[in-house]
């Protein structure tokens, strides 16, 4: 179909349910309002995620980027008990653990072998933990893996750290860089409505808090994600404030990198009562992300939380990126996921293709490492093969 045609079936499906004004403000490529937001949760999911699927390709094309990435949650031990959290221990509660400097440096180790370009390493806040202990684990990785790009400490990591160190967040950063910091991952932001935080998760830091911490990071020449965690007792009005505030720093600072609507998982919480999001209300969050999210570039359809099968569905409700191979993840299998906890490289690939997608390795920060897309291709590189 032309690009011309395409968008008049757009035009028409958007029209048919109710958001034709919206639509024509997409493709006129104006900011949508915060009350457009709240429309777009209540409009037919298809005609949403067609509108945002459009937003993607002319952005991305069919490109779809993942990385070859391990996690490493080197503490479960937190005194925040938020309320949606299975991965939180107490100090000496059976099956808490923090992990010594050695013990992260052995699970680089232990991938050598394999292609990883990324650590990402996020845990609980335990406020025993001294400032150097800190120090010490971006050492010890790049001790083993000089190359790789470290991505950790989500913000209030970061506020705890400073603590420790009993500087301003501004001073703690440069240390940090030079022990290996290369980016900050989005986690924690959860819902920025007090009224939320008041609920699940008062002992953490506020919406503002987070906001704040988030700026300092991108003054001081870091990338990071955001999140959201959606599918608990927010409401969509909450959900559109914390996506406009997103917007909002990002217009400031253009430090985001990536958004990713994180899943609630409900099991071994104490809001195991609550049923969490839908496939299709996971979906709509792709979906409304994308359009809302004008000024960030990417939007992960991160395969952990949402199954493999409803990721390769997101990348046609405005996705472009499903995460990486991930080695050992902790944090939402303690709440119920039930998909793999590692995946080759090649049968990532094989899935963004199936789901009629062009492949494309990136590092961190998003240089390209490797395409199917031949302009985009290091020269004599070929697409790997799947072998499940």
């Amino acid at each position: 179909m032309s690009a011309s045609l395409q968008s008049e079936a757009i035009r028409a499906q958007a029209a048919a349910a109710g958001i034709g004004d919206i639509a024509e403000r997409v493709f006129a490529g104006e900011r949508l309002s915060r009350e457009d937001g709240v429309r777009l949760y209540g409009a037919d999911l298809h005609a949403v995620g067609a509108l945002a699927n459009w937003v993607r390709e002319r952005k991305h094309g069919d490109l779809t980027y993942f990385n070859v990435n391990q996690h490493i949650n080197y503490t479960n031990v937190c005194n925040k008990l938020c309320r949606f959290c299975a991965f939180q221990r107490l100090p000496g509660q059976e099956g808490a653990y923090v992990m010594k400097p050695e013990e992260v440096a052995e699970k680089i180790r232990a991938q050598l072998d394999e292609p990883v370009t990324e650590v990402h390493m996020v845990a609980g806040i335990y406020p025993k933990l001294p400032y150097e202990y800190y120090l010490d684990i971006l050492r010890a990785v790049k001790e083993v893996r000089p190359a790789i790009h470290i991505k950790a400490f989500t913000m209030i990591e970061l506020m705890q750290i400073a603590r420790r160190a009993k500087k301003p967040l501004a001073e703690v950063l440069p240390e940090l860089v030079e022990a290996g910091l290369g980016s900050c991952p989005g986690g924690g932001a959860e819902v920025f409505s007090d009224r939320v935080r008041d609920e699940g998760y008062d002992k953490k830091n506020t919406g503002d808090e987070w906001i704040d911490t988030a700026r300092t990071v991108h003054q001081a020449g870091l990338h990071s994600n955001c999140t959201m965690l959606h599918g608990h007792i927010e409401t969509v009005e909450e959900r559109v404030d914390h996506l406009d505030r997103l917007r909002l720093l990002q217009d400031e600072t253009g430090g985001f990198q990536t958004y990713i609507p994180l899943s609630f998982h409900p099991d071994n919480t104490e809001w195991s009562h609550l049923p969490g999001p839908t496939a299709l209300e996971e979906l709509r969050e792709i979906a409304v992300s994308r359009l809302l999210l004008d000024n960030i570039d990417h939007i992960k359809a991160y395969w952990i939380m949402l199954s493999i099968p409803v990721a390769q569905m997101a990348l046609a409700y405005g996705a472009d990126d499903v995460d990486g191979t991930v080695v050992e993840e902790k944090i939402y299998h303690e709440a119920g996921a039930t998909t793999p906890q590692q995946v080759l490289r090649a049968e990532l690939v094989q899935w963004i293709r199936d789901a009629g997608r062009i492949p494309v390795e990136r590092d961190t920060i998003y240089n390209v490492l490797w395409s199917a897309d031949e302009a985009l291709a290091p020269v004599g590189e070929t697409a790997p093969v799947a072998t499940v």
